[in-house]
């Protein structure tokens, strides 16, 4: 196995930082071993730094069998004791289907299956978020309600952090879902951040009523109406350079699709202007009945570590049953 990509320490990730008071235990991580653009090498050096970071952290890695044994002998031999290994034949690839998540002999299908035996209390994958997303909606099943789970990135903004979701879980964009994932988003905000109040906002291309496209136009008469976790409240269309103040909304909802391209643009900027990356690269699932947190597929150790410290924080927070009982009934949308 490759030694560590470089010395930096993981980033610190928001939701981690924020979350609720709960002294740390002991918790049982899913690591999907060949997922994303470098794996295994960059995986188990996150691993192996995420072990350090955290001497309660117990990891079950999945991969192949000769895999396996390896990355095993890149963790220090003290450590060997809190590792479980699962092998697994195959990984799901960047090009291919989504629907290959769901095959049980895929490294990230096996992680979930972790979870859904109870040997494992959360899921962490830097594989195709498309497989991800559908291993996890396949085998931990949805919330009620959630069509299509979203994907949630925690960003840092002028006037605190922010929640901006979908960033790449699903390109569905009707008014159902955007209203769907403005609730997911508002709950997740309260379970994380108890303290401050969420303020939904609906991305568009202006702040005047009847901007943006038809799907828009129709969530956000539904937004207005529909009722929203935790006290929250809607506060209209945003503009994107909204999301960097945070002023107005701690919330901010859009499709997949341009959530995606909106959190690289924002990655790309700070890039130009050589400041740090603004977050990890790191989000959990949200909308299925477990704990599940997606890495970018270009994610280093230090992102990696980074991921596997927000799932452990959010399985130990117990964050996904504290959002299940904020969510409202579903309500209708139309469109």
């Amino acid at each position: 196995m490759a030694p560590p990509t470089n010395g930096r320490p993981a980033r610190a990730h928001p939701s981690v930082t924020s979350t609720s008071t709960t002294s740390p235990g002991p918790v049982r991580i899913a690591l999907d071993l060949l997922g994303g653009d470098d794996a295994p090498a960059v995986v188990v050096d996150g691993a192996v730094r995420a072990c350090a970071a955290d001497p309660d952290l117990r990891l079950l890695l999945v991969g192949s069998v000769g895999l396996l044994d390896e990355a095993v002998r890149a963790f220090p031999a003290s450590a060997h004791g809190r590792l479980t290994l699962r092998p697994a034949r195959g990984a799901v690839g960047m090009a291919d289907a989504p629907s290959r998540g769901s095959r049980a002999d895929t490294s990230v299908r096996g992680a979930v299956n972790a979870v859904v035996e109870g040997v494992a209390d959360a899921v962490v994958s830097a594989g195709a978020s498309g497989a991800s997303v559908t291993a996890a909606a396949l085998g931990l099943g949805r919330l009620p309600g959630v069509r299509r789970p979203a994907l949630a990135a925690t960003l840092p903004a002028a006037a605190g952090s922010l929640v901006l979701l979908d960033v790449g879980g699903s390109l569905d964009h009707s008014p159902a879902t955007l209203l769907r994932h403005a609730q997911l988003g508002a709950a997740y905000a309260a379970a994380v951040r108890p303290d401050v109040p969420p303020r939904v906002g609906l991305l568009s291309i202006g702040v005047e009523p009847g901007k943006g496209d038809r799907s828009r136009r129709l969530a956000a008469v539904a937004l207005a109406k529909a009722p929203l976790p935790a006290g929250a409240g809607y506060v209209g269309l945003v503009e994107g350079h909204e999301v960097g103040l945070g002023s107005r909304a701690n919330v901010v909802v859009t499709d997949g699709f341009t959530g995606n391209i909106l959190l690289k643009g924002v990655e790309g900027a700070y890039a130009m202007a050589g400041a740090p990356h603004p977050a990890p690269a790191a989000a959990p699932l949200l909308g299925v009945n477990g704990v599940v947190v997606v890495c970018h597929g270009a994610a280093d150790g230090a992102d990696i570590a980074s991921g596997i410290a927000l799932a452990a924080a959010l399985a130990r927070d117990g964050v996904v049953a504290r959002l299940t009982s904020l969510l409202p009934e579903p309500v209708e949308a139309t469109g």
